[in-house]
C-alpha cells in the first residue's frame, strides 16, 4: 500500500510560484515521505478533471495558482467532487491587491514571464559571456560592447556574467607573460577595453585557496609570490602599451567594479 503523501501542483502558466510555496511549506515537515506533481501550462477543464482523478487515487493535496477565473471555479469545483484536499495560492492574494488598488486584474495567465526584447537581449548576453569566456575565441572580440583583460584570479568571468546580466556583451581574455599579446586585442578600441589587477597579497591568497580546492599542494608556480609579481608587472605594461583604464579588484565587491566598469565605458547611460 502506498503512504506517501501526494502534493499536486497546478498552474496556468510555469508553476513556479506554487511549486516555491509549496517547497517552503513542506520542509518544515521533514519527517513525511512525500512525492511532488507538477503540471504546467494547464488551461482547460479535461486536463484539470484528469489530473484531479489521478489526485483522487492517492492521499493527496492540490496546489494551484491560476489567473483564470473560470479554470480556477473548474479546480475547485472538481476537487470537490473527487473529495480531493485543494487550495488556491494566488487568488486571496489578488483579492487583496484588487481592494487595495481599486481595480481589476487582468486574469491574463504568464505575465510574471513576458518575453519582451529586454529578455531575449539579456540572453543573448549571457550567451556571449559564455562563449567568449577566457579568450575561448578571439573573433568575438570586435562585436563586445566590452572586454576585460587580466591575469588569473582577477574576476574576469564573474564580472562577464554579473554584466551579461544587465545586457552587456562582454569578452574576456586572460593575460601569461609566456604568451604574447593577441592582435585581435590591439583591434578592439580603447573606449571597451578594461584592465584589471589585484594585490599581490590577495591573489595569494585566493590562488592558494583556488588549488587547495582543486585537491592540489599550493606549493606550486601558480601561487607563488614572485611569480604573481611577475605576472602583475606584465598585465600592467600591457595595460601601458594599450592606453586601457587599470581597475583593482581588491576589496571590491563584482557589484562595485561592475559599476566603476560601466561608469568608465558610458554604458551606464545606455542601460539607463
Amino acid at each position: 500500500m502506498d503512504n506517501r503523501y501526494y502534493i499536486f501542483i497546478l498552474s496556468d502558466s510555469l508553476g513556479e510560484t506554487a511549486s516555491h510555496v509549496a517547497r517552503a511549506a513542506m520542509n518544515q515537515f521533514l519527517n513525511k515521505d512525500y512525492v511532488v506533481k507538477k503540471y504546467n501550462y494547464v488551461r482547460d477543464a479535461d486536463a484539470v478533471e484528469e489530473i484531479v482523478i489521478e489526485a483522487s487515487k492517492h492521499k493527496s493535496m492540490v496546489l494551484f495558482t491560476t489567473v483564470m477565473e473560470d479554470l480556477t471555479n473548474t479546480i475547485v469545483t472538481m476537487c470537490a467532487t473527487h473529495n480531493v484536499i485543494c487550495h488556491d495560492i494566488l487568488s486571496p492574494v489578488l483579492g487583496q491587491f484588487s481592494s487595495f488598488f481599486g481595480d481589476t486584474p487582468v486574469r491574463k495567465p504568464g505575465t510574471m514571464y513576458k518575453l519582451d526584447d529586454d529578455y531575449f537581449e539579456r540572453v543573448a548576453a549571457i550567451e556571449f559571456a559564455v562563449k567568449y569566456d577566457d579568450g575561448k575565441d578571439l573573433r568575438g572580440l570586435k562585436y563586445a560592447d566590452i572586454v576585460l583583460l587580466g591575469i588569473s584570479r582577477t574576476s574576469k568571468t564573474p564580472l562577464s556574467m554579473y554584466l551579461s546580466h544587465k545586457n552587456v556583451k562582454v569578452a574576456n581574455v586572460p593575460l601569461v607573460p609566456e604568451i604574447q599579446v593577441a592582435k585581435e586585442i590591439f583591434q578592439v578600441p580603447k573606449n571597451k577595453l578594461i584592465g584589471l589587477t589585484n594585490s599581490p597579497e590577495k591573489l595569494n591568497e585566493i590562488r592558494i585557496e583556488r588549488l587547495r580546492a582543486l585537491g592540489l599542494s599550493s606549493d606550486v608556480e601558480y601561487a607563488n609570490f614572485d611569480r604573481i609579481l611577475h605576472e602583475l608587472d606584465y598585465a600592467e605594461k600591457v595595460y601601458k602599451q594599450l592606453g586601457c583604464p587599470v581597475i583593482n579588484v581588491a576589496n571590491k565587491a563584482i557589484e562595485e567594479t561592475a559599476s566603476i566598469i560601466l561608469e568608465i565605458t558610458g554604458l551606464n547611460i545606455k542601460l539607463k
